[in-house]
């Protein structure tokens, strides 16, 4: 896909989030894709008549853009309703990016919005009958992942001490986040002896379930320099898929961002020592183990022993899921369009006590399904291009 893309092309120039938590009744997922957007178009001094091109995916929204479309009262010159999960909003950067390349837009919006936890995760998020898998019952997505954890412990040696250190590092930075819903202090203790789930894990070892949203601009860069807030350039992306259903995994070990990442750093120039902070999709706390490996950060088989001590803590060795993540600080059924925004306001310098000193390249991962797609974005300052 992105074999023909030109680095820093294209940029960021507006950023925001819905409100995030849990709604009021009758709010729609479509409410708070136009909240997210009104609000990223403020963050850059745009007008909603800037809009010509729109991308966004969602669980509960049918038929892609065209109902955020009818709600904003927008005629974009191109669209994109590409749903393939999680992940789905590192794709569409890549999709927008090549349309701004291509001219067929001038103004991206890309935005998504959910109310998974008024209306309960089962009906926002249905699952697919599974022919080999349904008849054995497995809680969804959980035992999944769960599988792979358990896959990855048996293999490498991986503890559930491993697992608890990176919920601990995700709730100490939610802690310096006022957007995070989690308040309280978490030990790598309460987090062993959090109720159980599907083994390996607790609670504590599962994203939150939330209402919420959020919406990024870009345009071109030449563009992007004309408006009010710093741009942010994506500098590289890359794009991979494994499989749908968790029994067809090839190894439970080994996720596709092993080959979406290469690309990403490839088209950007840049090795993984060159990123100072990582913006990885936490689902559970095996994901960010999964992809600090398959992204270059360590060997296969040492993510549990790389994340120890507090090594992707506030002060640690490597600045990961800065917001809090979707452990702490939000997850509403699809989480990467957040994962996202996080990574560019470190870029921009805006994350106050959390912010990541000289954070002039950020890096966005997304992981869709049970592991199943997996879509890598690298962000950076002008510095950069």
């Amino acid at each position: 896909m992105n074999g023909h893309l030109k680095r820093g092309s294209v940029a960021v120039v507006g950023a925001a989030e819905s409100d995030l938590g849990q709604m009021a009744p009758n709010t729609s997922p479509v409410d708070l894709m136009a909240q997210a957007t009104m609000r990223a178009l403020d963050d850059c001094g745009l007008k909603l008549s800037d809009i010509d091109g729109v991308f966004s995916a969602a669980s509960q929204v049918r038929q892609g853009p065209m109902p955020l479309c009818e709600y904003l009262r927008i005629t974009p010159r191109y669209f994109d309703g590409t749903q393939i999960g999680g992940s789905s909003f590192m794709a569409l950067l890549t999709h927008a990016q090549c349309a701004l390349e291509a001219g067929l837009c001038e103004v991206a919006l890309i935005t998504y919005g959910s109310t998974q936890r008024s209306v309960s995760r089962a009906i926002a998020t249905p699952r697919d009958y599974n022919y080999f898998e349904t008849p054995y019952k497995p809680l969804l997505p959980i035992s999944a992942y769960a599988l792979a954890a358990s896959r990855h412990m048996h293999q490498y040696g991986t503890t559930r001490e491993h697992l608890a250190e990176v919920a601990v590092a995700a709730r100490k930075w939610a802690l310096m986040n006022p957007k995070a819903w989690e308040k309280e202090p978490l030990t790598i203790e309460q987090a062993l002896n959090a109720r159980m789930v599907s083994h390996p894990f607790t609670v504590r070892d599962c994203c939150l379930v939330l209402d919420g949203g959020g919406a990024v601009i870009l345009t071109t860069a030449a563009r992007a320099k004309t408006l009010k807030k710093t741009p942010v350039y994506v500098l590289g992306t890359g794009d991979a898929l494994s499989h749908v259903s968790i029994s067809s995994m090839p190894d439970l070990t080994v996720t596709a961002a092993a080959r979406s990442g290469p690309q990403a750093f490839r088209m950007a120039q840049l090795k993984p020592s060159d990123v100072k902070m990582l913006s990885l999709y936490d689902a559970f706390t095996i994901t960010p183990i999964l992809f600090l490996e398959d992204l270059g950060y360590c060997p296969k088989g040492e993510g549990g022993r790389f994340v120890s001590d507090g090594a992707i803590a506030p002060g640690g060795k490597l600045a990961v899921n800065t917001s809090g993540g979707g452990l702490s600080y939000c997850h509403p059924g699809m989480y990467g369009l957040l994962a996202m925004i996080e990574a560019i306001r470190q870029v921009r310098g805006e994350c106050g006590q959390r912010q990541v000193k000289n954070c002039d390249v950020a890096l966005a991962h997304g992981n869709g399904g049970v592991m199943s797609t997996q879509c890598t974005v690298i962000f950076g300052s002008q510095a950069t291009v």
